[in-house]
């Protein structure tokens, strides 16, 4: 790529950042490079890079610091009486919902080897895959014959006191000797296609953190029925006994996943992405893909 072509990539990149992180945007531009084919490995990292924010945010933030202010968080966060919010795993859930509801065929689930609920316990080719994250802590990138998607899968680590004592303590968990950073089990993506244009990524990013904002406002409506009501507005669960609100809340995510979304998003306008032609295969994905998304200073710590 030219320092030409490169300049007015980052132009229009710079233009579609605006869109994506501007909560009323205009229109896309149309020097946005729209065309451009994207695997859709790159994709899953970034969604996932953004998943890790939020699940650290929440875990840690909200569910970790609430406790200590005499904030309730269980399974059954969601039944009418009880006056709880959604923990860690619970919480990817609703986002998980949410993703369903929406038009673009994206799809997120959380499994593992011992899970509570049998139904979220990996099967078949996912279960392989899980032990070689097991095995070498690598994400895994592959297409499933069983439901005719493209899929990654993450390792999703116990980062809490609140991921692990709630598994321990469960009458119906298989598994009661967890550890602080043992791998619990794997954030799963899927989707039916191997690549997508730019526009569609930024359509994907937009829709994943509209997501995120319905599963937390789903918690605030939640909070409003407590009989003790935490106060909502600017301040935090560490600052007392409050909640800061769903813009607050999606303000800190962006500030948060901001500079390295725009740097993957630049770095995709690169000359090695990979052509529309060249995407049969999307277990082409690169060890430095990889090792980008480790070191990315989008996910500093993992999530429970």
């Amino acid at each position: 790529m030219t320092d030409k072509s490169f300049l007015l990539s980052f132009m229009a990149l710079s233009s579609l950042m605006v869109y994506l992180f501007v909560s009323a945007p205009a229109p896309l531009p149309e020097s946005a490079p729209q065309g451009m084919a994207v695997s859709i490995d790159r994709v899953f990292e970034l969604v996932e890079a953004e998943n890790d924010v939020v699940r650290a945010l929440w875990t840690k933030e909200i569910v970790g610091d609430g406790q200590k202010i005499g904030l309730e968080f269980n399974e059954n966060w969601d039944e009418k009486d009880v006056q709880a919010g959604p923990l860690p795993a619970l919480f990817l859930r609703e986002t998980a919902k949410n993703l369903e509801k929406t038009p673009i065929r994206l799809s997120l689930f959380l499994g593992s080897d011992f899970p509570i609920s049998p139904a979220n316990r990996f099967e078949g080719m996912q279960m392989e895959k899980f032990t070689t994250i097991r095995e070498t802590g690598e994400p895994q990138f592959f297409f499933s014959e069983d439901t005719g998607r493209y899929t990654a899968m993450f390792s999703d680590i116990a980062i809490a006191e609140p991921c692990i004592r709630c598994h321990n303590e469960h009458d119906e968990s298989p598994k009661n000797d967890w550890k602080l950073n043992d791998v619990m089990g794997a954030t799963t993506w899927m989707y039916p296609e191997p690549s997508v244009t730019v526009d569609q990524v930024l359509e994907i990013l937009k829709t994943v953190r509209q997501a995120f904002r319905e599963a937390y406002a789903s918690y605030l409506e939640k909070a409003q029925s407590f009989e003790q009501r935490p106060e909502i507005g600017e301040k935090w669960p560490r600052d007392g006994y409050y909640l800061p609100s769903e813009r607050v809340f999606m303000d800190e995510v962006t500030r948060r996943v901001a500079r390295d979304t725009l740097m993957s998003l630049l770095e995709i306008t690169r000359p090695q992405s990979v052509s529309a032609e060249g995407l049969g295969d999307t277990a082409k994905h690169t060890v430095e893909a990889r090792g980008r998304r480790q070191s990315s200073s989008l996910k500093p710590e993992k999530r429970g």
